[in-house]
């Protein structure tokens, strides 16, 4: 899950909320909407492998 923030940068967020804070977690933040998402294939690639 990738969100725009204020300052113009992009976070990308864990699908699943954290059952202990009920938030979802950080996994990175990136300059360009093109680099969350190919971490987030990334992430997606090293869960199955």
């Amino acid at each position: 899950m990738i969100r725009k923030l204020k300052g113009g940068k992009y976070r990308l967020y864990s699908r699943k909320k954290d059952e202990k804070t009920g938030k979802r977690r950080n996994l990175g933040t990136f300059d360009t909407r093109e680099a969350a998402e190919k971490h987030e294939k990334e992430v997606q690639y090293f869960k199955r492998h």
